[in-house]
């Protein structure tokens, strides 16, 4: 059987039959306690200069462009694909967001003094492509910062970890573009002759399964599989099981690592 295309949600999000929703998600996951820390090592990586301007790639609904500019005194301009993030991110106040590929941005060489993509690269079909983009449009002495999940790194603590290893492979491999990209972004930036190549990475552990939406969807994604055929009906109520059980008994772990990468344009 064919491997269909890896897509998401967010891949494609004004096609989605309530485009408003993936708004909701972002707003959760913008809340979740696991993502605070690293948000704010973004900011310093990126290393603002007061009265600046920045862009970030990947806006979705801009309330974090909008932070950014306040508390940093510097103007902001957001890029996403999706009309109904940006109609979004306008509506919260970001003003400069517009639609636009990541692999084909509408501004000058050398327009920024910083750029960052916040969990954007992973839905990207070209990342060397933007990552081309990003360096074209950063001024000379900019930084540019990346930050992905990389389900490379993915654990669940459940009994049969054979099947957690099928499962947690098929959400790395299959369902996104770019599952395990991250830990490889900084050969790309060094590729793409950035400087001041560093990479960091921040764990992401979740105890309370209810956590950044019920786990992005944890329970459901054997089912996935087994309806692209890749797993049977027996492996989807035996996942569902132990997630259960694993619930009931206080035990639930599921964890992943996020790598931020950031280098200087020279």
């Amino acid at each position: 059987m064919a491997d269909p295309p890896r897509e998401h949600g967010f891949t494609a999000v004004d096609e989605q039959a309530d485009p408003s929703a993936w708004i909701e998600v972002l707003d959760k996951a913008r809340n979740e306690p696991a993502y605070a820390a690293y948000k704010a090592r973004v900011h310093e990586l990126l290393a603002p200069v007061r009265g600046g301007s920045y862009l970030e790639v990947g806006v979705g609904t801009g309330a974090d462009a909008v932070a950014f500019s306040e508390r940093f005194g510097v103007h902001v301009v957001g890029v996403d694909v999706s009309q109904t993030m940006v109609a979004e991110a306008r509506r919260r106040g970001l003003l400069d967001a517009v639609v636009a590929d990541a692999a084909s941005l509408p501004f000058d060489d050398a327009s920024f003094d910083g750029c960052w993509a916040d969990r954007t690269f992973q839905h990207l079909e070209r990342p060397d492509a933007a990552l081309a983009e990003l360096v074209r449009v950063t001024k000379s002495g900019g930084r540019l910062v990346t930050v992905d999940p990389d389900y490379d790194t993915q654990v669940l603590d459940i009994p049969d970890q054979a099947l957690a290893r099928r499962v947690l492979r098929f959400r790395a491999d299959h369902q996104l573009r770019q599952g395990s990209l991250a830990h490889r972004m900084g050969g790309l930036f060094t590729r793409s002759g950035l400087s001041d190549v560093v990479v960091e990475a921040a764990a992401v552990v979740l105890r309370e399964p209810t956590a950044l939406d019920n786990a992005m969807g944890l329970r459901s994604w054997a089912s996935v599989a087994h309806e692209r055929g890749l797993l049977e009906a027996n492996d989807v109520s035996s996942w569902e099981r132990m997630i259960d059980e694993a619930i009931a008994a206080g035990h639930f772990l599921y964890s992943f690592t996020l790598f931020m990468t950031a280098g200087t344009r020279p």
